[in-house]
């Protein structure tokens, strides 16, 4: 399957008075959005051409940080049982919220506020909340499971990765203090992606999967525990791309099929637009956004061998119905 000759962003309709609306793009009914753009041809062709060495680097966050997660959510809490009659034998258990740490936001996120839908219309009644069980492998209800990470995760989020390594771009290699503050408000413009990406030598196309590293894994790795530990206290305030027309624009024009970032939130936070970014992202496009990636192997591997572009694997947990995910992300030279 092939995407030719898709509209540009000024040309997709409007809902509800907010341009830029991709829900006949993908086709009504749709549940991949932009993932859509990952075709066999398109991950042959990433694989041809990207790996090369074979070296392979994780790009999520160990999934027990933080320990204190941010936005109120629950801390990762993993339990390692011994068998009772037989202390050689071990289970474990996990609890977490699936956007503590590293993450696939899906599009049972985030909705449209003001029209009080999600991607291509879903509304919050049609999505179940609480406890749901699936006894019957060959009897789901899809129905009521629409909108579910479980589409990503049987299609796979793999393709050509495009790293755009902010922080290197923004300290001229290390040689200059970072100009903004990771942990605190701070705009990242098109015109900075722009450069940066053209200082990398990188040229986009259909497909690729975007990752922005913006400083926020350099900084935690760097500061007191004290100092972690208070993001969970302190209103979030975090650097993160613009929310404006022309990123909209930019985003959608060069037609990326996934973004993440190494931010908690990948938009500037709090967002400064009426309309910010995960209005979108999620319900206008279908896009999956990746939120707190670990990037600093693979910038010290692209800074290495001067290589920006990669073989990018992500398969997020196959769970019917769910709203997000670890990435379970690599990238492979």
């Amino acid at each position: 399957m092939t995407f030719d000759n898709l509209p540009k962003f000024h040309e997709l309709p409007s809902f509800a008075g907010m341009p830029g609306c991709a829900w006949e793009v993908w086709g009504r009914g749709d549940e991949l959005g932009t993932v859509n753009l990952l075709t066999d041809e398109a991950v042959a062709r990433a694989a041809k051409e990207e790996i090369k060495s074979g070296k392979r680097i994780t790009l999520s966050w160990p999934i027990n940080f933080p320990s204190k997660p941010m936005f109120g959510r629950r801390p990762p809490e993993h339990t390692i049982l011994s068998k009772p009659t037989r202390p050689i034998v071990n289970d474990d258990e996990l609890h977490i919220n699936t956007q503590s740490g590293s993450q696939w936001d899906g599009l049972r996120h985030f909705g449209i506020f003001s029209e009080g839908v999600f991607y291509q219309g879903v509304k919050p009644e049609e999505i179940s909340k609480g406890v749901t069980t699936f006894d019957n492998p060959s009897g789901i209800d899809y129905k009521a499971a629409k909108l579910g990470i479980h589409n990503w995760a049987q299609h796979g989020i793999c393709g050509r990765g495009v790293l755009l390594d902010l922080v290197k771009y923004f300290t001229e290699n290390g040689t200059k203090p970072l100009p903004y503050d990771p942990w605190s408000s701070h705009a990242i413009s098109v015109a900075d992606l722009q450069a940066c990406a053209e200082q990398e030598g990188v040229e986009f196309r259909q497909g690729d999967i975007l990752v922005l590293r913006i400083g926020f894994m350099q900084k935690f790795s760097r500061e007191s525990q004290d100092a972690r530990d208070q993001l969970q206290k302190k209103q979030e305030s975090f650097a993160g791309i613009e929310q404006s027309l022309e990123m909209k624009e930019f985003l959608w024009n060069n037609h990326f099929a996934a973004i993440a970032s190494d931010m908690p939130a990948l938009e500037r936070w709090p967002p400064v637009e009426p309309v910010h970014m995960h209005q979108v992202w999620f319900p206008l496009w279908g896009m999956p956004i990746g939120e707190f990636f670990d990037l600093e192997a693979l910038a010290k591997t692209a800074n290495e061998t001067e290589r920006y572009t990669f073989f990018f694997s992500s398969w997020p947990l196959n769970v019917i119905g769910g709203v997000a995910s670890p990435p379970n992300a690599a990238a492979i030279f």
